[in-house]
């Protein structure tokens, strides 16, 4: 009983390694830092999440130092950790990548895998980065959700401002009608495919133009309809 209680609690770890590995867990955490800080396109930059990601890599190269090629620790740190509940959302997608990043060099770090962790940092960081700045597999930008009351009349006419649709869009699709008023007014949402964006201001113009157009709003779609 006293030799398995030994084996669990020996952790067979030099101390030049365990600096060893915290260094590399540091130094990859610190690169992996500066990849979120120029890729990050949330609304809200925290630095806190930085500086998270940076002790989170460090803490999981300690855990996986501790656990070693022991099972009953591995059982006794799972269990210890079991307690812990994280209530924070996340409101980026790509945090939760960075988490998942931080954690995984850590490992490397941790079990020693020098060359995994720095290498691994610099080719998935390199790769979201380049992904991020390349827009690569993004949606071609033109598209707009376009808003814009309407003071309808008895006449059966187009309406006056399917023209300048026709003139500034590829496409143009009708989403909603809202009426908005005791008059006949309503409120119109189109989903526009713009010919070319160098021209929204004159788009928005010759709408403006229209007396019975009012309260003009162009969104840009940046998560698609």
């Amino acid at each position: 009983m006293v030799t398995e209680l030994e084996n669990i609690f020996n952790l067979s770890l030099t101390v030049g390694t365990v600096i060893e590995n915290l260094i590399i867990a540091l130094i990859c955490s610190l690169i992996i830092a500066v990849f979120y800080r120029f890729t990050y396109r949330g609304p809200g930059f925290s630095v806190s999440f930085i500086h998270s990601l940076v002790i989170l890599s460090l803490i999981t190269a300690i855990v996986i130092m501790v656990i070693g090629n022991n099972l009953a620790r591995a059982f006794g740190l799972v269990g210890a950790m079991s307690i812990i509940r994280f209530r924070t959302p996340v409101k980026e997608t790509m945090d939760i990548v960075f988490i998942f990043f931080a954690l995984s060099i850590g490992m490397a770090a941790g079990v020693g895998l020098h060359f995994v962790a720095i290498w691994g940092t610099i080719f998935v960081g390199t790769v979201i980065l380049l992904l991020t700045k390349t827009n690569f597999l993004s949606v071609k930008k033109g598209k707009y959700l376009l808003q814009f009351n309407f003071l309808t009349d008895e006449n059966n006419d187009d309406p006056p401002y399917l023209p300048i649709l026709k003139k500034f869009c590829k496409r143009y699709n009708l989403l909603n009608i809202k009426s908005i008023g005791p008059q006949n007014e309503i409120e119109l949402s189109y989903y526009v495919d713009i010919k070319d964006n160098n021209q929204n201001n004159l788009f928005i113009s010759e709408l403006k133009g229209i007396d019975a157009v009012s309260n003009i709003t162009l969104y840009y779609d940046d998560n698609g309809f």
